[in-house]
């Protein structure tokens, strides 16, 4: 079925940059794409959208920039598509990050296109072909949004991830370490169940505290508690799940560079919870 499923995208792209001024016409053709691209993953197929199909849909978020509801559709489209390295490189040659910052900057209440958005961030981060300067310019919205969405944990997930991979790329300066250190604590504080935040901010956390002592200190003198206490619930809470304690091991190997860190490990009996993960995990 995929070669017709690509026919229909081409018929479909094809009407929707003929007819840009007309928003039924691109509402409709954009929740058509939608379902194709959906019927795809239902059979195990990520369909990249080549670069006439991206330059497309970028056109109509600056034709109808101020319709939530297309904007929605197209954002979840392109974070879809975003996690295939094609499409990363094709978005990333369109230029769609100032695109999609200033979509959050407008709609940061809405849910749906807060967690496509660092979606779209994400894979474009990690992709290692995006300007530097835009995707440092990505870490002031993206904290934005996590601090809106703390309650939201669909979101906050995207949030911590798409953070996660701008600090690997070196996107965060020293002004930005203790805040986002502090929001990824309250990240950790306000989910706790959902595995996949609880890895992906210690990742975060393990890059920040790499790269910064203040984030560091940060970490263990947050005035809402400190993070080894979160580190220590979050492994009572995932210590059958291997990818959690892997990004907790991370995240402590980071703690021990600094000797303030370690004061607050030992008086916290960290030394037992690394002795029984490595007990658990003898082989790893």
């Amino acid at each position: 079925a995929l070669p017709y499923l690509l026919t229909f995208t081409e018929l479909i792209t094809f009407a929707v940059k003929t007819h840009v001024d007309s928003l039924k016409l691109q509402v409709d053709g954009c929740g058509l794409l939608l379902e194709i691209f959906n019927q795809a993953l239902e059979q195990d197929v990520v369909m990249a959208l080549d670069e006439n199909v991206a330059s497309a849909l970028l056109e109509t978020v600056r034709k109808h920039s101020e319709n939530e509801e297309l904007l929605s559709l197209v954002c979840t489209l392109l974070m879809m598509t975003s996690a295939s390295e094609v499409t990363a490189e094709n978005l990333r040659k369109v230029g769609v990050i100032p695109d999609i910052l200033s979509i959050l900057q407008h709609f940061l209440h809405n849910e749906q296109i807060c967690f496509s958005c660092c979606g779209v961030l994400w894979s474009l981060a990690v992709s290692n072909n995006v300007d530097e300067a835009l995707l440092k310019s990505a870490v002031p919205v993206t904290s934005v949004v996590l601090q809106e969405h703390l309650q939201n944990g669909t979101v906050a997930e995207s949030a911590c991830s798409a953070l996660w991979a701008l600090s690997l790329q070196g996107c965060l300066t020293e002004n930005d370490y203790e805040p986002t250190t502090a929001l990824l604590l309250d990240a950790l504080r306000m989910n706790p169940e959902r595995p996949v935040l609880v890895k992906n901010a210690c990742l975060a956390l393990a890059s920040l505290l790499r790269q910064s002592e203040l984030s560091a200190l940060r970490f263990i003198m947050d005035s809402k508690g400190g993070g080894i206490n979160l580190i220590q619930d979050a492994y009572n809470l995932y210590f059958d799940n291997p990818e959690v304690v892997e990004s907790i091991c991370m995240l402590t190997n980071e703690m021990v560079q600094y000797d303030d860190v370690v004061l607050d490990m030992l008086s916290q009996k960290m030394e037992e919870l690394l002795s029984e993960i490595k007990s658990r995990f003898p082989s790893s």
